[in-house]
C-alpha cells in the first residue's frame, strides 16, 4: 500500500503540474506566437493522431495490464508479452501500406476546405504510431509498479519541450512550419525515452508463439479498441470536423475556449478515484440505501463545485479574453455551452460507477457509442450553420441526451436516482448568482477585475450555500473553516 500511496501522491501532482504548464501553453504561448492558422494546424494534426492512436494500439496498453499478473506459468507469460508487443505492428504495418497507396486520396479528404494542412497529412499516422507505443511500453512500466517516471513523460515533458519550441518561435529560431515537424519528433522522442525505460525496469522476454488464451486476449483487446475510439471521439471529434467544415483557425479559437472550461471537470476526476470502490463494494453487497445516498451526495457536491467554478470562468470570461489576442474572442459562447456541459455532467455523480460495476456494465460501451454516433451526427448538422458555436452546441446537446439516458437507465434498472431538493435550490442560486454579476464589470484592469470579481462570486455563493446548507459535507466544510480562522 505504501508503494500506492506514495505514488499516487507523485502522480497527482506531476498531472497538476502538466495541466499548469499545458494551460500557459494553451492560452498564453500558442496564441501569441503562433498564427490562429498554425495554431489550427497543431490542433488538428494532434486531434486527427488521438483518435486514430486506440486503433494503432489495437487496445495493448489496457490488456497488459489486465492479463500480464494472471499467469502463473513463466513461459506462458512471455508468449503473451510478445504477442501483445507484436499485435499493433499487425494494424500499424498494414495502415501504413494502405496510407502509403491511397495517400493522395486521403489528403483530398483531409485538406478539401484547408489546403494548407496537405503538407503535414503524412503526420497523422506517424503521431498516432509514436501515441500507440508509448502507451504500450507506459503500461508494461505499470504492471511492474513503476509509473511514475512514465506519467512525468505523458503529463509534464512533451508540454515543456513544447514551451521551449514556442519560445524558439518566438524569437525566431525555428521556422513555423518547422515547429511542426520537430513537435512530431518531441513525441518520438516521448516514445524512445520511455522504452528505454520498460527495458531498464524489466527486460520483456519474448516468445513468439501465441500464448493458450489469445482469443480472450484479442477478444478483450478489441472491445477496448472500442471503448478507446469512442473516447478519443468524444474528446477530439468536434475540432477535427471543424478543419472539415470551416477554416482551420477555428480549431485554434476553440481549442483556448474548450480548455478554459475544461476546468470544471478536474474535481469530478478526483472524486471519482475516491466513489469509484465504494460504489464498488455497495454494489457488491447489495446496500441500496447506501448506495442511494452515496449516488445524491456525489451529485450534490460535484454540481456545486463544477457549478461555482463555471460561474467564476463565464462570469470573467470577458476579461481572459482581454488577456488574450482580440480573434480569440470569438469563442466566448463555447466556453458557456461546453461549461454548461461539464456541469451537466457533475450533476451525474457517480452514475458512471454505478452503470460501470453493476450487472450492466456492457451498457457502457453501448452509451459510449451513442454518445459517439450522437457527437458525430449532430457536428455534422450545426458546425456548416454556427461554426465553431455550433460545435460547441453539439457537444452540449450529445451530453445531455447522454447523460439523461443514462439517468433513466439507473433509475428503472436500480431505483435511484441523484436528484433533490438541494439539486433545484442549488439551480436556483447558481442562476441567481449569474444574474446578479453577468452584467456587472468593474473598470480596473481585467486582472484585478477577475480577482475582485471572483471573490466576491465565492463568497456569496459560499454563503448560500452555507445558510441554505445545500450539501452537508460542504457546509460541514465551511463550518471547519469558520471554527478555524474567524
Amino acid at each position: 500500500m505504501g508503494i500506492v500511496v506514495n505514488q499516487t501522491i507523485k502522480n497527482t501532482i506531476i498531472t497538476y503540474i502538466g495541466f499548469a504548464i499545458g494551460a500557459i501553453n494553451t492560452l498564453f504561448l500558442y496564441t501569441n506566437f503562433l498564427s490562429p492558422t498554425y495554431y489550427g494546424i497543431v490542433g488538428y494534426l494532434l486531434s486527427a493522431s488521438t483518435i486514430l492512436m486506440p486503433i494503432l494500439a489495437f487496445g495493448t496498453q489496457n490488456t497488459v495490464i489486465k492479463f500480464f499478473s494472471s499467469y502463473t506459468d513463466q513461459k506462458e507469460q512471455n508468449s503473451f508479452t510478445g504477442f501483445v508487443f507484436l499485435l499493433p505492428l499487425l494494424i500499424c504495418i498494414p495502415a501504413a501500406i494502405i496510407g502509403v497507396i491511397g495517400y493522395q486520396w486521403f489528403v483530398n479528404l483531409i485538406a478539401s476546405k484547408n489546403q494548407v494542412l496537405e503538407p503535414y497529412v503524412w503526420t497523422i499516422f506517424v503521431l498516432a504510431f509514436f501515441m500507440a507505443y508509448f502507451e504500450l511500453f507506459y503500461a508494461w512500466a505499470k504492471v511492474h509498479f513503476k509509473s511514475v517516471y512514465g506519467n512525468l513523460l505523458k503529463e509534464v515533458y512533451h508540454r515543456i519541450m513544447v514551451m521551449i519550441l514556442l519560445a524558439g518561435v518566438s524569437m525566431d529560431w525555428i521556422a513555423v512550419d518547422t515547429f511542426i515537424y520537430l513537435l512530431m519528433a518531441v513525441y518520438g522522442s516521448r516514445l524512445l525515452l520511455m522504452g528505454i525505460a520498460a527495458v531498464w525496469i524489466k527486460k520483456p522476454t519474448l516468445i513468439w508463439r501465441f500464448p493458450k488464451n489469445y482469443r480472450q486476449v484479442l477478444k478483450y483487446s478489441f472491445l477496448i479498441i472500442l471503448t478507446g475510439s469512442v473516447a478519443a471521439v468524444l474528446l477530439d471529434i468536434d475540432k477535427v470536423m471543424l478543419g472539415q467544415f470551416k477554416s482551420i483557425e477555428n480549431i485554434a479559437y476553440y481549442n483556448v475556449a474548450v480548455f478554459m472550461a475544461m476546468v470544471i471537470a478536474v474535481p469530478a476526476r478526483a472524486m471519482h478515484q475516491i466513489t469509484y470502490p465504494i460504489t464498488s463494494k455497495l454494489l457488491n453487497t447489495k446496500n441500496m440505501t447506501e448506495l442511494g445516498v452515496l449516488y445524491k451526495k456525489s451529485s450534490i457536491n460535484l454540481y456545486l463545485i463544477g457549478g461555482v467554478i463555471f460561474l467564476l470562468i463565464t462570469l470573467n470570461v470577458s476579461e481572459m479574453y482581454m488577456l488574450l489576442p482580440q480573434n480569440y474572442e470569438g469563442g466566448i459562447l463555447v466556453v458557456f455551452l461546453i461549461g454548461l456541459a461539464k456541469v451537466f455532467d457533475n450533476l451525474m455523480g457517480n452514475n458512471n460507477a454505478i452503470i460501470f460495476n453493476s450487472d450492466y456494465y456492457r451498457m457502457v460501451l453501448f452509451f459510449g457509442v451513442l454518445l459517439a454516433l450522437l457527437t458525430v451526427g449532430l457536428n455534422i448538422v450545426f458546425i456548416p450553420i454556427w461554426g465553431l458555436n455550433g460545435a460547441a452546441f453539439a457537444t452540449l446537446l450529445a451530453f445531455v441526451i447522454y447523460n439523461t439516458t443514462k439517468l433513466i437507465f439507473v433509475y428503472r434498472k436500480l431505483g435511484i436516482h441523484p436528484l433533490s431538493n438541494s439539486t433545484l435550490k442549488s439551480t436556483v442560486v447558481m442562476g441567481a448568482v449569474f444574474a446578479l454579476f453577468c452584467w456587472w464589470n468593474f473598470e480596473f484592469h481585467p486582472i484585478v477585475n477577475i480577482l475582485l470579481k471572483s471573490t466576491l462570486i465565492c463568497l456569496l455563493f459560499g454563503m448560500a450555500v452555507h445558510f441554505l446548507k445545500l450539501s452537508e459535507d460542504i457546509t460541514a466544510l465551511i463550518d471547519r473553516f469558520l471554527k478555524n480562522y474567524f
